[in-house]
């Protein structure tokens, strides 16, 4: 008697689909519910924000696109199966507990289906059969906690699986088997400990693969070297300490986007990351180093975007950080509440350099020749504690002459204010005259010219004064030698010259003059004196005579 109710029941249950299908076939979408909108021409069903708690039956079988979400439906019936036609499904945000087996088998058509923030606390390998043709699985926000083997084994089809923000601990080996086509895998805001290389290995086709807000703590060697056509790699938050060499071996020549940011790293992971020629995204915001080095990114030879944001012990970027990456484009360095020193040459060498963001941090002042300027097509160094003097005046005429008409219009909010002295201060930069920053002269340039000539002036003076005071003796005895002469002397002529000056010589002469009562430097040399020698008198002037 029970068997022969039961299938009284079931004759009865499919009498009323039936009935149900030809009435809504008649009616069209007359029975459509309150709070939903319901289109007969697109067959588009959406019961967005309204009071449901059950799915309705009414609806035309022939709908595609069904969306109720923010609702409170707690469980998926037997009426879904009246919808074969749907192509997309969105049931998220309402209390779904769990999912009977086979809840889906008449969804052959099905390619996306939204799950994501109910309360479902576990999944089985029955759970999505008859999914033959679904693309997208969403169970992000639920309350999952393990993963077990070939439980996605029905989706043949899948390329992009949502599990993140659940209480995951465990994927067991085997949990992705039969998922050939995946190539989105979010894995995020989960409780894994570690990197689950084993499941993951099956998944050669992935592309993308977000396993942040997780317990790592470290990456172990090898861990991703399946996934050869990895291109995307997300570990932010992961809670990472360090990271090993090998870690990133078999990403070589896939990889293009790292997010390493909201970590515990003391360093910057050079050679970690050095076999990554083909990165072009990186991401290393918010951990603990301190400096960021000359040669930080060796090896990262097609790096475009940087972004270090966030990071509350970072003080200093050293000249040449950036040396190798001769292909950046856009250089994001905000928030950093201890960075103080930017050293001159840290971005030089940059030539398709055009977005620098440097807002928020802790300079007081920036040099010249940091980075080609004129190239540049976004900049935005606001909310920096800057000292409006002198230094700054090259700054100032170049945002004057890039003047907000140029910039983008997210960019018209990023004035420089001075922070110092307290007669500047909320001032902004380009209201500033060169007197008011103290500048004697009218760009900065003229003043390293000026400088630069005062230098050079004082380093010609102490050369000659060194020469002088090194050939001192030989100066000193040519122009002991040379009085008003202004003819050469011959050697002879010279050694008679020193004898004449004697003191021998002069009293001689001195004694004559008296007797002949003329001048001694009026008396030419008598011939005997000098051995002969003819001398052409020369008048030159004589000591002065002291009584003998």
């Amino acid at each position: 008697m029970e068997i022969l109710m039961t299938k009284i029941s079931k004759m009865l249950v499919h009498v009323l689909i039936i009935v149900a299908i030809l009435g809504a076939q008649v009616q069209g979408l007359a029975n459509c519910p309150q709070g939903c909108k319901c289109d007969d021409r697109t067959l588009v069903v959406n019961c967005g924000e309204g009071q449901l708690d059950v799915l309705p039956i009414a609806l035309n079988p022939s709908i595609q696109r069904l969306v109720i979400k923010n609702n409170k439906i707690k469980t998926i019936d037997s009426s879904i199966q009246f919808y074969a036609e749907l192509i997309y499904l969105d049931l998220s945000i309402n209390h779904l507990f769990n999912i009977p087996g086979r809840t889906f088998y008449y969804q052959k058509k099905l390619e996306e289906l939204h799950l994501n923030h109910n309360k479902i606390s576990s999944i089985t390998n029955r759970t999505f059969v008859g999914l033959n043709s679904l693309t997208v699985l969403n169970l992000r926000g639920n309350f999952l906690d393990t993963i077990e083997r070939g439980t996605f084994s029905a989706l043949q089809k899948l390329e992009e699986l949502n599990l993140g923000q659940n209480r995951i601990s465990r994927i067991d080996i085997g949990a992705f088997d039969g998922l050939p086509n995946l190539r989105v895998l979010v894995l995020d805001d989960n409780q894994l400990s570690a990197v689950p290389s084993e499941a993951l290995a099956p998944l050669t086709n992935l592309a993308e693969l977000f396993l942040g807000i997780n317990s790592f703590r470290t990456i172990p060697t090898g861990a991703f070297q399946m996934l050869t056509r990895l291109t995307s790699l997300d570990l932010n938050g992961a809670a990472l300490l360090n990271i090993s060499l090998g870690a990133f071996h078999g990403l070589e020549n896939s990889l293009r986007q790292l997010q390493l940011s909201d970590n515990r790293l003391q360093r910057i992971p050079t050679i970690h990351m050095s076999e990554l020629s083909r990165l072009e995204d990186l991401s290393l915001g918010q951990n603990d180093f301190e400096i960021i080095p000359e040669g930080a990114f060796v090896g990262l030879k097609n790096l475009r975007r940087l972004e270090i944001s966030g990071s509350m012990h970072l003080r200093k970027i050293q000249a040449g950080a950036f040396a190798t990456n001769t292909n950046l484009e856009s250089i994001r360095i905000a928030s950093n509440k201890m960075l103080t020193d930017v050293q001159e040459g840290a971005l030089s060498g940059l030539p398709h350099l055009k977005h620098v963001i440097l807002r928020d941090n802790a300079l007081t002042t920036l040099d010249e020749g940091l980075f080609p300027w004129s190239e540049l097509l976004t900049f935005d160094l606001s909310e920096n504690p800057i000292v409006c003097d002198c230094r700054v005046l090259w700054l100032r005429n170049l945002l004057i002459m890039k003047n907000s008409s140029q910039l983008p219009n997210d960019q018209q909010d990023n004035t420089i204010f001075c922070h110092a002295p307290e007669r500047l201060r909320a001032e902004p930069l380009v209201a500033i005259s060169p007197s008011l920053l103290g500048c004697s002269h009218s760009t900065s340039r003229r003043q390293a010219m000026f400088g630069t000539f005062l230098v050079g002036v004082a380093a010609t003076i102490t050369s000659l004064a060194l020469l002088l005071y090194r050939y001192r003796r030989q100066i000193r005895a040519i122009l002991k030698g040379r009085c008003t002469d202004s003819s050469p002397l011959g050697p002879k002529e010279r050694e008679y010259q020193k004898s004449y000056y004697d003191e021998d010589s002069f009293l001689s002469r001195h004694t004559y003059a008296q007797a002949t009562n003329q001048h001694p430097c009026n008396l030419a040399a008598h011939p005997t004196t000098l051995n002969h020698y003819y001398y052409t008198p020369i008048h030159r002037p004589c000591p002065p005579i002291t009584e003998l």
